[in-house]
């Protein structure tokens, strides 16, 4: 006779290893590279948008980056969000003579409600832009970025994320296991999910967003991770996110496992938000137009319930090795099987690693990634009890660095290896 537990531990096994076998495919489709004939004309405008709130340590620097990127100075118009800033973050960019527009409200705290009220005076310009590029203040950027997100507006995408690489990898552990991450995720997530046509998601930074969409729709994301839920809410009216694999932003990551920590934890809050909201609405509108992408975004959302549940299921197993209490806990999946479906997360490090060309500090923070990704636990359990705070927290940044400190620092790491230096940007 089945034990009542059965009821419940055999849906699980299920759920995982529908989960796992889902991701692990998806994973593949990002071993390569589809060919792509690019645009390369200039054509597009775009106002690039950046919400700082103090960030005068960095923000120099970035918009010192984007005055040579290889795009016609004539197309593109920088604009910066001071927002809320107590310090000299709106100085510095007037002083670089870029648009600078100051907002105070304590109440609407947050980048998202920073982004909106900047998109609401855009809307209102004399001229008018092809598409929104979003930067964070810590950011460096890629001299080609602008030219790849005009190929893709060009050929008709309407969101585009950009490759979200980190501008300081070697720092420390804590810095080079967050970049492996990522490096991880543009590849067998992004990616993968390009390759066979599933919609990405943005990443809060390196995005561009046709001006058309946010004229009809709205911006209208102002929760912990604004960049989710405007993409879900995209998303449910038919809109994919794409992803320009070459659309590189450099992107600073936290020093400390205290930052990290805090960071993460906003994203996991953010997360289980967004998916109380939208999970519902994308199921309806999934089956109702039988559309894959939009069920895929579903998938998407529960993955921090997945990774709960999962945490679950193998401390049963563990408990049911002292104290068998019910009965078919191995009848799916062997113990042995799960192992390996353990040890396969780390094959992918090591194969993006080897892509990518790694330099020998990432291939020994690599020891230390299995930390980072087991400390997702905790903050995804600390995210889901907190996940109807919305208290915004700033992430401090202060790792000043041009873009050619980057270069020269990940030169021969990168797949994207290009003589950075001696070009000069597109008059």
């Amino acid at each position: 006779m089945p034990h009542i537990m059965d009821y419940i531990m055999v849906p699980i096994q299920l759920i995982i290893i529908f989960f796992s076998i889902y991701y692990f495919v998806i994973a593949l489709c990002g071993l390569w590279r589809k060919k792509e004939e690019k645009i390369l004309t200039p054509q597009k405008s775009f106002a690039i948008v950046i919400a700082a709130h103090n960030e005068e340590q960095v923000i120099g620097e970035l918009i010192e980056n984007l005055y040579v990127l290889r795009y016609p100075r004539e197309l593109f118009d920088i604009f910066v969000v001071a927002d809320n800033c107590t310090d000299k973050t709106a100085d510095i960019c007037r002083s670089l003579k870029v648009n600078v527009y100051e907002r105070f409200n304590l109440q609407e705290r947050g980048k998202g409600y920073a982004m909106e009220w900047m998109f609401a005076k855009l809307f209102r310009m004399k001229r008018q832009y092809d598409g929104v590029v979003v930067f964070d203040a810590d950011n460096l950027v890629h001299p080609d970025f602008l030219l790849e997100m005009n190929n893709r507006l060009c050929k008709g995408e309407k969101i585009i994320q950009g490759y979200l690489d980190a501008k300081n990898p070697h720092d420390t552990w804590i810095a080079g296991t967050f970049a492996i991450s990522f490096w991880l995720v543009n590849r067998i997530w992004h990616l993968a999910k390009y390759n066979i046509g599933l919609s990405s998601a943005l990443g809060g930074t390196g995005m561009c967003i046709a001006m058309d969409v946010l004229r009809q729709f709205g911006w209208g994301a102002t929760c912990l991770t604004e960049d989710m839920e405007f993409t879900m809410k995209a998303l449910e009216l038919g809109i994919p996110t794409t992803w320009a694999h070459d659309a590189i932003v450099y992107d600073e990551k936290p020093l400390t496992f205290k930052q990290a920590w805090h960071q993460r934890k906003r994203w996991s809050q953010g997360h289980f938000d967004c998916a109380s909201r939208y999970i519902p609405r994308l199921l309806l509108e999934g089956f109702r137009t039988r559309d894959i992408r939009i069920l895929d975004g579903v998938i998407h959302l529960l993955q921090p319930h997945f990774l709960l549940m999962s945490t679950s299921f193998v401390f049963a197993s563990y408990l049911y090795t002292i104290y068998p209490f019910y009965t078919n806990i191995l009848l799916i999946l062997p113990m042995q099987v799960w192992q390996i479906i353990a040890l396969g997360q780390y094959i992918f490090p090591v194969m993006v690693l080897m892509f990518i060309r790694a330099k020998w500090k990432s291939w020994w923070y690599l020891l230390f990634y299995p930390l980072f990704v087991y400390s997702w636990i905790p903050i995804t359990i600390v995210g889901f009890l907190h996940r109807n705070d919305r208290e915004w927290s700033h992430t401090r940044h202060t790792r000043n660095m041009n873009y050619r400190d980057v270069v020269l620092d990940i030169e021969g790491s990168s797949e994207f290896k290009q003589n950075l230096l001696g070009k000069q940007a597109i008059k």
